[in-house]
């Protein structure tokens, strides 16, 4: 039986000193290859238009646009403190002109119907204040035939996976938001269920050790 689920904040990662700490780790995953750039083009999100929801600092998405062409991305993100980060990075990577980054929540998302190619998020599920609403934003962002990818946390983990998890996060003062991130993730069942229940008729969610992810089309 999988641990009973304690919601984590919907407000994402707010205030200067905890998004720079954030930023710190993004910055190493990104450095030793561990962000989800290659499973989102793998999954077919190659060119066109595309929205991060959940952006954050903006690596998983600028890595995307410097291993695509003639590609273009909006990060939307609730905390503004992580908008400027990202900014500052799109700057560091030279994509400025190719980048737009928004505030807003992905229940109730400030942008035009039809407008992306492509979603894609991660890291945010778990945090997604009403996760049907969501759903419901990113099919109406959507063009028709759009792809979505989302990945994520998984809750029930191993335990072995956890202190894994716990040992490689750094720095240190990222690792107690990885343990609540962990304990507000949901499981392969309950994301299934959630898409089973959205517009998004056609979807797959798979799991690894560390995670979870789903691949879906409008």
């Amino acid at each position: 039986m999988h641990r009973p689920r304690v919601q984590e904040t919907d407000q994402g990662i707010q205030g200067e000193f905890t998004v720079a700490v954030y930023d710190q780790m993004q910055r190493r995953f990104r450095d030793k290859g561990w962000i989800e750039t290659k499973a989102i083009i793998k999954s077919g999100i190659t060119q066109g238009s595309a929205l991060e929801l959940g952006s954050g600092p903006g690596y998983l998405g600028l890595e995307w646009l410097k291993h695509t062409k003639r590609t273009t991305l909006t990060g939307l993100d609730i905390s503004a403190d992580m908008i400027a980060v990202a900014r500052r990075n799109a700057g560091e990577y030279g994509f400025v002109e190719r980048t737009e980054y928004v505030g807003g929540s992905g229940a109730a998302i400030p942008l035009r119907s039809g407008q992306y190619d492509a979603v894609f998020s991660n890291g945010s599920l778990h945090e997604w204040s009403d996760v049907q609403e969501t759903l419901s934003e990113l099919w109406r962002v959507l063009k028709p035939g759009g792809r979505l990818f989302v990945s994520d946390l998984r809750r029930d983990l191993a335990a072995p996976v956890r202190w894994f998890m716990w040992f490689v996060t750094k720095p240190k003062e990222i690792r107690p938001g990885l343990i609540t991130s962990i304990n507000a993730a949901y499981t392969l069942t309950e994301v299934r269920a959630f898409f089973s229940e959205s517009k998004f008729d056609r979807f797959k969610v798979s799991e690894n050790m560390m995670g979870l992810q789903v691949e879906a089309n409008r």
